[in-house]
């Protein structure tokens, strides 16, 4: 209030200043110009200025309040455009994040035709036409953004080689991936995308081509790499011994890839494992036997003592003595505990065969364990506990089984 009271104050005192300097002298002003002639006191031309000033900023003020309103109202107005375009996006990326495929993909469709940079609309609108069935539009969409940003012809094909995993084309797919590894070997995202397709589609020759690369440009943490080294090689044996020639099973083509393998890969226990086991399921139990006895000599593991339990070496009695060696340093496995029932089994020798399976079902309740000591027990007579043997085996086979509710009985 105080400043309210200054300024009137001032206002008044300007007032009477200029009151009084026009009563002193009002002063005179003449303008000339061929037969225009203007002539008046100094104050009246200065008001006359101040009165012509205030229009021409109120004229100005007034055209850019229409021009910005106008603006507003034009539908087709370069703000107009600008607003319906972000709202386009802001549209099209929460039905996108929703599964609103086909708003998603008109919203980002209108979007990407109109920004600048339209990349991630034109992938986000591939998307949802390929989510929706709409594989050629899909495909169109992605087209259209290669001919408006060639230089992101990477990242377009890799969505387009997603979307065609995700449709079920994984040839298309691996075309895809293959020709944008050629052109960019050491991307790491293409080579991703082609190790997971390639274990997708179980081309695990190919992979094992391909982990050369992923081990060099390290695609994958050192311990995952291993593993999937491991696996990629084991399967690999697995189909090379399945591999059909002259009519007879592939027992030389499963060599043949076992002798591919390094020496460090040759004494891996999940290697030596998959091994044997095709060796014993193409009937070479002999050669199988030798393999599990020097990988197990060279270094004990459960898995391979186990198996060693199912093969049928040259000399059974010797195959028995080298078990139960083993049982000295490993006396509470089951798996080894197993093995050497079964083995004795294979020597019928029934007394030390229970004993055996009853202390591997001590250590551990096993399927195979319930199993074997139920057969045994069937033959000696004791069917009563070889019954109850095979219902906790086939509890213990799968579990799931027990969820499932049975059937009530039907009453007479």
């Amino acid at each position: 209030m105080k400043r309210l009271y200054v300024i009137v104050f001032l206002v008044i005192a300007a007032a009477a200043a200029l009151g009084l300097a026009i009563a002193e002298h009002s002063g005179y002003v003449l303008i000339a110009y061929k037969t225009f002639r203007y002539e008046s006191s100094l104050w009246a031309t200065l008001a006359l200025i101040a009165v012509l000033w205030l229009v021409f900023w109120g004229i100005k003020a007034l055209f850019e309040l229409v021009t910005t309103s106008s603006g507003v109202v034009n539908p087709w107005s370069r703000r107009n455009r600008s607003r319906r375009v972000q709202v386009a996006i802001e549209h099209g990326q929460l039905d996108l994040a929703e599964g609103r495929w086909a708003s998603a993909q008109r919203h980002l469709s209108r979007a990407a035709e109109a920004e600048r940079q339209p990349l991630l609309y034109y992938l986000g609108a591939a998307r949802a036409a390929n989510e929706q069935g709409h594989y050629e539009e899909s495909d169109n969409l992605l087209e259209r953004a290669l001919e408006r940003q060639p230089q992101a012809e990477l990242a377009i094909a890799l969505n387009h080689a997603q979307l065609q995993t995700d449709r079920g084309d994984t040839e298309g797919a691996l075309a895809t991936l293959q020709a944008m590894h050629e052109r960019h070997p050491h991307n790491a995202q293409a080579l991703r995308q082609l190790q997971r397709l390639l274990q997708q589609r179980g081309d695990w020759s190919a992979l094992i081509r391909l982990l050369p690369e992923l081990r060099k440009d390290k695609i994958l943490p050192p311990a995952e790499l291993a593993e999937l080294e491991r696996r990629a090689w084991g399967e690999n044996l697995s189909l090379a011994a399945h591999q059909e020639e002259g009519g007879t099973v592939g027992l030389q083509a499963l060599n043949h890839a076992w002798q591919q393998l390094t020496s460090a890969q040759r004494q891996e226990p999940k290697l030596v494992l998959a091994y044997a086991e095709q060796l014993r399921q193409l009937g070479a139990q002999v050669e199988a036997e030798e393999v599990l006895r020097t990988a197990l000599k060279r270094n004990y593991d459960s898995h391979l003592a186990r198996l060693y339990g199912l093969v049928r070496g040259s000399d059974p009695t010797r195959q028995l003595q080298l078990a139960e060696g083993w049982l000295k340093d490993h006396p509470a496995d089951p798996s080894l505990l197993l093995t050497l029932g079964r083995l004795c089994l294979q020597s019928s020798l029934w007394g030390k065969a229970r004993d055996y399976l009853e202390s591997s079902l001590r250590a551990q309740r096993n399927p195979e364990a319930c199993a074997e000591l139920a057969r045994l027990l069937a033959q000696m007579g004791d069917t009563e506990r070889s019954n109850q043997l095979f219902q906790e085996g086939l509890g213990l086979l799968d579990e799931r089984l027990l969820a499932a509710p049975l059937p009530v009985p039907a009453h007479a």
